[in-house]
């Protein structure tokens, strides 16, 4: 199953989408060595972009050919973090250009790890030539 438009930060660290549809998301991702913080679990700004593509596929979803852009996250963190993780991202409400969503990751014993909230705004997808700093590319924020 593909996200769409390529994401090198996602394709680095190997999040895999298993459900893309209806409002929900599944990712799915296992944890590597370069991955962990000091203590040897999941390092939280690996968990919190996991949540954060979670709620950005959910928001996408319902409007696939639209791009979304982080507006705001809230994250806790409940455990720490180990192994193979699963997102799931929930799209709990939408306006015509806002999206507001929550996305929970459970390791493989099923034991809630963190949850986040995120708000995002949609944003017509613009084609942007590889390597181009054309300002008429740039990600609209307004």
């Amino acid at each position: 199953m593909s996200f769409g438009p390529r994401i090198p930060f996602v394709d680095l660290l190997g999040f895999e989408l298993l459900q893309f549809d209806d409002g929900c998301s599944v990712l799915a991702y296992e944890a590597q060595p370069e991955h962990l913080n000091s203590f040897e679990v999941v390092h939280g700004g690996v968990v919190l972009s996991l949540m954060d593509v979670a709620m950005a596929v959910a928001a996408r979803s319902v409007q696939k050919d639209m791009g979304v852009i982080t507006i705001e996250l809230k994250t806790s963190f409940m455990r720490p973090a180990t192994g193979r993780l699963t997102a799931k991202g929930e799209l709990m409400h939408r306006t015509r250009s806002m999206a507001f969503t929550q996305a929970s990751i459970v390791d493989a014993q099923g034991q809630l790890c963190a949850h986040a909230t995120g708000t995002f705004k949609y944003a017509a997808r613009r084609t942007a030539v590889p390597g181009s700093h054309d300002p008429q590319a740039a990600i609209p924020t307004d």
